[in-house]
């Protein structure tokens, strides 16, 4: 029997005999992030979801979708092949409905009515549960003179500063931490400075290192550099500030890369994860994700396609939003951000290496052609704008977890990890967790964890993984959230001398690319995921432990103890 066949058999079984979660971790994060009361079931959530947002609650007179459609759809939820994006996940049976994850504005102008009216957008929106995405790039450089007071200009950081404070103090939605992107033209007089704006001081570090929650400049926020055409006209890996932004980012994971060229050069807004684009202030990302390793064939990944697309069409119908602009710009653009998730699995049950396949490409022109035709059909019978962009591939870091499968188009982060999550609103705990897709080919194939690909173990091969990246964008009209993991700064792979060599690999790809980060490993204090030793780790599996009672397999006790 060929492996993808009893792979799928295996996994039909075990969801239909077990719970919809392949491990505890899962139903960890949905007890504490979706759940909607201690008796609360990921299928109730699925039907109440659907039925909210393309059925006839909420007092409308018509249903968005059909009875069969939002069953099949219902189903596909249930089954995990397809997630919503959290926002929806959390706000399922709620009064308000603030299902879009991130927005998307920009400092218009260099005014004290501007910096007040975009502290307001940002606060606004943040306190529905969405993350923020700010270009800076408008703003007059500091030491500008001002005519109408006489003063100088602060520049653009000091806003930046200012927005992260307001994100450290705001829960969003009163549910999660928030997330902020900021970005600025390679060519601002002040990119210098804002290219260094996250070199935190030793002191800084060992503090994070101690209590994630200490504070820091623009802790709160992903910083990115724009390009556009003219950083490609002598070359971009000739290009100083290029070079620079390599070097930050290979040191400290930041500033990351926003590319904007040809048709999309005007496109320089972005989400708290970069795959949304627009060039309007105002925009909103709707988003969900398609589950590669959960689909049997073709012909499901089709259905799924064309009922997921339609689904976020009705989600530009029900969503509540923060203020009024974002109505306007919704109906203008009608912006849908349907990705995928489960890519490397999907590889791994062929038996296939982290690469764009001929049969995988397959798979992603049906993704790329019902995307759009599916949900143009929708509007049209609507009589609404047909949105403006159909497909962007988001992290799905928890509803990852959900689904119970690789992360976007990420490869495994590690066969065995200890995750850092927030409970309650303020309460920080620890999980030891054990890959499920790792766990299924240890399980069922007798496959080594020692010899199971990993984000950490392709870190020194980057340029696997950002052609794997450049290969995807070919199908995705907006953009991709991936990260590249690096070595730490200082080792093999990752020193001054590798700079060159990494700025000519990125340069290479980045016509083909929307956006790129990277991660050396421990460039942050407080990182949230930290590989361990898979036959360590399974000793502590699913058991979750308070942050004040952590062992680090050190021996030093705790309640995982020695």
């Amino acid at each position: 029997m060929p492996i993808a066949i009893a792979y799928n058999i295996i996994r039909s079984l075990s969801l239909s005999n077990q719970s919809r979660f392949r491990n505890q971790f899962a139903e960890t994060i949905f007890r504490y992030k979706y759940a909607a009361g201690a008796g609360d079931t990921w299928d109730k959530l699925s039907d109440r979801l659907v039925e909210d947002v393309c059925g006839t609650r909420w007092n409308t007179l018509q249903a968005l979708m059909s009875a069969e459609d939002r069953r099949d759809l219902a189903e596909h939820i249930k089954q995990r092949r397809f997630l919503p994006g959290g926002r929806y996940l959390y706000y399922a049976g709620r009064p308000y409905k603030a299902y879009n994850n991130c927005y998307l504005l920009r400092a218009e102008e260099d005014t004290r009515e501007e910096w007040s009216a975009v502290t307001w957008r940002a606060m606004s929106c943040l306190m529905t549960g969405g993350g923020i995405g700010i270009d800076y790039s408008r703003l007059r450089p500091a030491g500008k003179a001002l005519s109408r007071t006489g003063g100088t200009a602060s520049g653009p950081l000091p806003l930046m500063y200012a927005i992260n404070e307001i994100g450290r103090n705001v829960m969003q939605g009163g549910s999660r931490r928030s997330a902020i992107y900021a970005s600025l033209n390679w060519q601002h007089e002040d990119i210098a400075a804002f290219l260094k704006a996250k070199n935190w001081s030793q002191d800084i570090r060992e503090s994070k290192e101690k209590d994630f929650n200490a504070v820091a400049p623009l802790d709160m926020t992903n910083i990115s550099v724009n390009y556009d055409d003219a950083a490609l006209l002598n070359g971009l890996e000739n290009n100083q500030i290029f070079k620079d932004n390599c070097r930050q980012a290979m040191m400290t994971g930041e500033p990351g890369f926003s590319f904007n060229f040809g048709s999309k050069e005007n496109e320089t807004l972005r989400n708290a994860c970069t795959e949304v684009t627009s060039e309007d202030d105002s925009d909103v990302c709707n988003l969900g994700s398609i589950n590669l390793g959960n689909i049997k064939d073709l012909e499901e990944f089709k259905s799924v396609v064309q009922l997921a697309s339609k689904f976020l069409v009705c989600g530009t119908l029900r969503a509540d939003l923060p203020y009024e602009k974002v109505y306007k710009v919704r109906e203008q653009n009608r912006r849908l951000g349907l990705g995928l998730m489960g890519i490397h699995e999907w590889l791994l049950q062929r038996g296939q290496q982290y690469e764009v396949t001929d049969e995988l490409k397959q798979w992603l022109e049906v993704y790329r052609d019902e995307s759009k035709r599916s949900a143009d059909e929708h509007c049209d019978r609507f009589y609404i704008s047909r949105p403006v962009a159909y497909r962007a591939i988001a992290p799905t870091g928890s509803i990852g977890i959900l689904a119970g499968t690789t992360t976007g188009i990420e490869p495994l982060f590690a066969v065995a990890y200890k995750r850092r999550f927030l409970t309650e609103g303020t309460k920080w705990k620890y999980q030891f967790v054990i890959d499920g897709t790792a766990q299924l080919l240890i399980d069922q194939y007798g496959a080594k964890p020692e010899n199971i690909d990993s984000a950490l173990r392709l870190s020194n091969n980057y340029e696997q993984r950002i052609k794997f990246q450049a290969d995807i964008q070919d199908y995705v009209d907006m953009s991709i959230s991936s990260t590249i993991n690096l070595p730490a700064w200082g080792t093999s792979g990752n020193t001054e001398d590798s700079i060159s060599v990494f700025a000519g690999v990125l340069a290479k790809y980045a016509p083909r690319l929307r956006g790129f980060t990277c991660y050396p490993d421990g460039s942050r204090g407080g990182q949230p995921l930290t590989e361990v030793d898979y036959h360590e780790a399974i000793k502590h599996k699913d058991v979750v432990y308070d942050e004040i009672d952590v062992c680090e397999f050190t021996g030093k006790g705790g309640s995982c103890g020695a």
